[in-house]
């Protein structure tokens, strides 16, 4: 069954990470990945949580949020806090992105990392990973700058979705391929090979251990793709 953009299963949607979009933030970069377009945004400020507080290590985390017509119908704006999707989304990012830390040993500042999704067509919070992680880099190399001491960003750490649709493993899905998908997982790792987080669910049936290693495969494949995107848009 063909995919509605015309992709090949094992193929990403076209992918562009455009690094320093934002010229106040100390790091920043907008992912489109299809027809899913995130600006992310790391801003370093002084201070850390309360359990942080007089250890000399700082800390990372995210932030969350899709526009109110991100999507084919307009949503209202999370005024007070957070909801379930949006905080448990944010904690992956937040997760995702100490993963790719060497240390907390730049001082008692904070890095947050603001994802925020203008158009949202399928694997939002994969992009939101692929692109913060970019912006988490700058951010981390502007705070070394700052403290005369070494980056503490250590590895590129990304992110994307797999899935079984009509019968068929299917990589980096687009809305309506993840609508019916009757598997779906979110993937997120470190490069070259580490796992982070591997989220899967059987949504409208079932998967046995070899599709878990099929799509697992796939998803390893595409995330090898979206390092090299990393390394390129940075320049190393």
């Amino acid at each position: 069954m063909p995919r509605p953009d015309g992709r090949t299963n094992t193929e990403l949607r076209a992918t562009v990470l455009e690094r320093r979009t934002n010229p106040y933030a100390e790091g920043s970069c907008l992912v489109r990945m299809g027809g899913t377009l995130v600006h992310c945004t790391a801003s370093v400020e002084e201070g850390v949580p309360r359990f942080k507080k007089g250890s000399g290590e700082g800390w990372v985390t995210a932030e969350y949020a899709m526009l109110p017509r991100a999507t084919s119908e307009r949503n209202d704006r999370e005024r007070h806090g957070p909801g379930g999707r949006t905080y448990e989304i944010q904690r992956l990012i937040g997760r995702s992105l100490r993963a790719a830390m060497r240390n907390f040993a730049f001082g008692e500042y904070t890095i947050k990392v603001d994802c925020d999704v203008l158009v949202a067509d399928g694997g939002t919070r994969c992009a939101s990973i692929t692109g913060a992680c970019v912006a988490l880099h700058d951010a981390c190399a502007w705070l070394a700058e700052q403290t005369s001491k070494p980056s503490a960003f250590a590895r590129f750490i990304a992110a994307v979705s797999v899935g079984k649709v009509a019968g068929e493993h299917r990589l980096d899905l687009a809305y309506l391929e993840d609508r019916d998908a009757e598997v779906d997982a979110n993937v997120v790792m470190l490069e070259p090979d580490a796992y982070v987080e591997v989220q899967g669910t059987g949504e409208h049936g079932t998967f046995d251990r070899a599709e878990l290693t099929a799509l697992l495969d796939l998803a390893q494949g595409g995330l090898h793709q979206l390092f090299a995107l990393q390394r390129a848009a940075i320049g190393v």
